[in-house]
C-alpha cells in the first residue's frame, strides 16, 4: 500500500492536480481497498478475499440500457477467466424482489449486492451507471470506468498490464 500511495504521490506532482485534487484521490485509492459486501446469499466479499486475481466491482440498475446491455458480457467474463472475479452491485431500485427477479431472467451468476448510497461510498460517490472499478491481483485500484464496458475491453485493459 505504501508503495501505491507513493505512486500517487509521484502522479498527482508530476500531473500538477493540485494538493485538495491529490488528496481526494489518495484518499479514494486507500479507501477502495476496503470494501465489505454481502451478497444476496448472504455472503460478505472483500477485496482481500479475491488476493491473485483481479476484481471487476460493477454498478448497475435495471431501469439502465446500457447497464442491461453490459451484463452478457460481464456474465462471460466471469464464468469463463477464473483470473477474474466480477461483483455486480444493483443501485436505485425500490423493491429488492424486483432485482432478485431481474437478476434471475438475466441468469446472472456473478454475486449480486443489493446496494444503496452508502454501500458505494465504499469506492466512490457514484455518479453514473453503469460504473465499473477494477482492481489488480494485488487488490490496488487499477481503473475506473463510467459507462459501458465489454468483455473485449475489460481484456484488452487486463493484458495491457
Amino acid at each position: 500500500m505504501v508503495q501505491f500511495i507513493r505512486l500517487i504521490l509521484w502522479k498527482i506532482n508530476r500531473c500538477g492536480i493540485g494538493i485538495a485534487a491529490g488528496f481526494a484521490l489518495l484518499l479514494l485509492a486507500s479507501q477502495a481497498g476496503a470494501f465489505q459486501f454481502k451478497d444476496t446469499q448472504g455472503k460478505t466479499h472483500t477485496l482481500a478475499d479475491y488476493q491473485g486475481r483481479w476484481v471487476v466491482v460493477n454498478f448497475w440498475a435495471t431501469w439502465c440500457p446500457p447497464c442491461l446491455e453490459e451484463i452478457p458480457d460481464l456474465i462471460s467474463l466471469y464464468e469463463n477467466r477464473k483470473d477474474v472475479m466480477v461483483i455486480g452491485v444493483a443501485m436505485e431500485f425500490s423493491d429488492p424482489q424486483v432485482v432478485m427477479k431481474f437478476v434471475e431472467a438475466m441468469s446472472i451468476s456473478y454475486p449480486t449486492i443489493l446496494g444503496s448510497r452508502q454501500i458505494a461510498s465504499q469506492l466512490d460517490d457514484i455518479s453514473m451507471l453503469p460504473s465499473t472499478y477494477f482492481f489488480d491481483p494485488d487488490g490496488r485500484p487499477a481503473a475506473r470506468k463510467l459507462g459501458i464496458v465489454t468483455r473485449e475491453s475489460i481484456e484488452a485493459f487486463i493484458d495491457s498490464r
